[in-house]
């Protein structure tokens, strides 16, 4: 055969190799279909871009074992050819409703618009916040130290857990301090009757602590988003007290304020 074809000839394994095939009754001298995609995949690119549409979150190794290509090829195709890259998402606090993105923006507006007027806006703002409280707090290391001489005996403190019964505190607060706090009465639920005579200890302890907030107009209630405050009973009273209410944007990104704490 070497002799005959010269450079043209077979390799000694591929001549077996066709012998064994024409032995076994195989006629065709043409290559059989190979498995999988062809390697022209590598410059279409478009049953890839495809699968990406339909599913965002697929590997190149699972791309490569459905296609039936190489990891290399299916990545050239995704970075070179479509020009994309695999982008982690990003974790945010909260997700925001088409109705909360609008009352974000409108009460934003409203307290830049106020704050333009007065010139003591932000020390005339009354805040109120909620928070829950442990019902007891075991002292730490530190505050149970105690001044003893070298031949007094150490103390001993055990380990306590905190209490696993928790109360809710409301407190109203300004820029000089706490104005009001009370804590919720355990079994009582927070309705918006409850909300409401909040309020009114909270206008009769403002009269005798912030004599100068007893003007109408002289002062503004910020108001968290919590369903209670928008109660009808308590916007009637405080229509009737001609307060200033200001609410607080849904989950403001920018506007931080100072809890009691």
């Amino acid at each position: 055969m070497r002799q005959v074809y010269g450079d043209n000839c077979l390799y000694r394994a591929q001549i077996f190799r066709w012998y064994a095939r024409f032995k076994s009754g195989v006629e065709m001298t043409e290559d059989e279909a190979m498995p999988g995609r062809p390697f022209s995949v590598r410059n279409e690119g478009l049953i890839v871009r495809k699968q990406i549409k339909e599913e965002r979150c697929m590997t190149v190794k699972m791309m490569a074992d459905e296609f039936g290509v190489n990891r290399e090829t299916i990545r050239q195709i995704i970075v070179e050819d479509l020009g994309k890259r695999k982008v982690a998402s990003q974790f945010v606090p909260h997700g925001l409703s088409d109705d909360q993105r609008h009352k974000r923006v409108q009460y934003t507006k409203d307290i830049i618009i106020t704050a333009h007027r007065p010139k003591n806006f932000l020390n005339s703002i009354v805040a109120e916040d909620e928070t829950w409280c442990f019902h007891y707090d075991p002292t730490t290391k530190r505050q149970s130290a105690e001044w003893k001489s070298p031949a007094s005996p150490k103390g001993k403190k055990v380990r306590l857990q905190k209490s696993k019964v928790k109360t809710m505190l409301v407190c109203f607060y300004d820029s000089k301090g706490i104005i009001q706090h009370e804590f919720v009465p355990e079994g009582q639920t927070v309705t918006g009757s409850f909300n409401l005579s909040v309020l009114e200890r909270l206008w009769k302890r403002i009269r005798r602590v912030r004599p100068e907030y007893s003007a109408p107009g002289s002062w503004f209630l910020l108001h968290d988003n919590a369903p209670v405050n928008w109660a009808v009973a308590v916007q009637e009273f405080l229509a009737r007290k001609q307060a200033c209410v200001l609410h607080l944007p849904p989950y403001p990104p920018a506007i931080i304020l100072c809890s009691p704490d």
